[in-house]
């Protein structure tokens, strides 16, 4: 699991709305539980799907491709009042640790409408800046949108496809393998060196590993050193910087922003010693749309609207420019 924020996304002052509700314990916590889901609702901005339990009224999840399992917000456990179910231990951009679970009773996504019970951490809703995030465990039979035209994303419904052919003239698709039910790109390149790719829509940014790292060049004043804050309230400092030309299939980024630390889940990849990065949000929003298509390992990119094409240099005979190459 391997949700990523910059520097805490959210700080949601609950006590004095807890301290005024009543002297009843269990009815502070409760009402602390319900304002925080409301400020959540205010302040995320962050696309996300509509997601019931039960017989519960809709909360908003917000889809993470890098996570193993579906999580859910201490606030909304305490609301939908879910039973505790012991500790498990999991892997967050910072650290492996034990956390609290709870299970969850008929979780369906409401375009979908499957439901299944669930065994989900339990975490802090000003880590994760939502209700809930929906893991592997709940997408792998479907396919995801992010069309990021219209600010959408949707979980539907996946057809099997016998070959990656675009649906679009301006659609690129990349073929992936799966490990542990994520998304590896293995026809992804930093100049002429070969690199995977973990596609992570819970991620803000992308991240990379110290193999890669190693490779890239950058000059004084060129590196920042900032904060990240993962999913489990773990902190780490991270090397930020713009790379250069890393190609993902046929698509070329002239530039990426990527935050370079030893994340623990390169190492649940088994990628520890080998250049690879983590694609979060903020390239993919480079695109008009993304489909994540997990059981056919597919992903499609939809270029924006009079991005340039041509022949992609040293990798064959037709290629795709990618939106951020802004060379002439």
């Amino acid at each position: 699991m391997n949700g990523l924020s910059i520097l805490a996304l959210l700080a949601l002052p609950i006590g004095a709305v807890a301290s005024a509700s009543s002297q009843d314990p269990a009815t502070i916590e409760q009402a602390a539980a319900e304002t925080v889901l409301v400020q959540l609702g205010q302040l995320d901005r962050r696309l996300s799907v509509p997601v019931g339990i039960g017989n519960s009224k809709p909360y908003n999840f917000v889809i993470d491709t890098g996570a193993e399992r579906t999580v859910v917000s201490r606030q909304l456990a305490s609301v939908l009042g879910l039973a505790s179910s012991g500790r498990i231990q999991v892997t967050s951009m910072t650290e492996r640790s034990l956390v609290d679970t709870v299970i969850v009773p008929e979780l369906f996504i409401r375009s979908i409408g499957q439901r299944h019970t669930i065994r989900a951490p339990a975490l802090e809703a000003s880590n994760i800046g939502a209700p809930g995030l929906l893991g592997i465990d709940t997408l792998q039979n479907h396919r995801v949108v992010i069309d990021f035209e219209r600010n959408e994303m949707a979980v539907m419904p996946s057809q099997p496809r016998r070959r990656a052919k675009p649906t679009d003239p301006d659609e690129i698709v990349v073929v992936a393998r799966s490990k542990f039910g994520q998304l590896i790109v293995t026809d992804a390149y930093y100049g002429n060196m070969p690199i995977k790719v973990v596609l992570d829509t819970g991620s803000q940014v992308s991240v990379g590993n110290s193999a890669l790292r190693k490779r890239v060049r950058a000059r004084k004043g060129q590196v920042q050193i900032t904060e990240i804050t993962s999913v489990t309230g773990g902190r780490a400092n991270v090397d930020y910087m713009m790379v250069p030309d890393i190609k993902l299939g046929n698509i070329r980024f002239g530039a990426m922003p990527v935050a370079f630390t030893d994340a623990a889940p390169f190492t649940y990849f088994g990628l520890a010693d080998k250049p690879a990065m983590l694609l979060g949000m903020d390239s993919l929003r480079e695109f008009r749309r993304v489909e994540i298509d997990f059981p056919n390992r597919q992903v499609r990119f939809l270029l924006p609207k009079g991005a340039e094409r041509r022949a992609r240099d040293g990798f064959g005979s037709t290629a795709a420019l990618g939106p951020h190459d802004r060379r002439a």
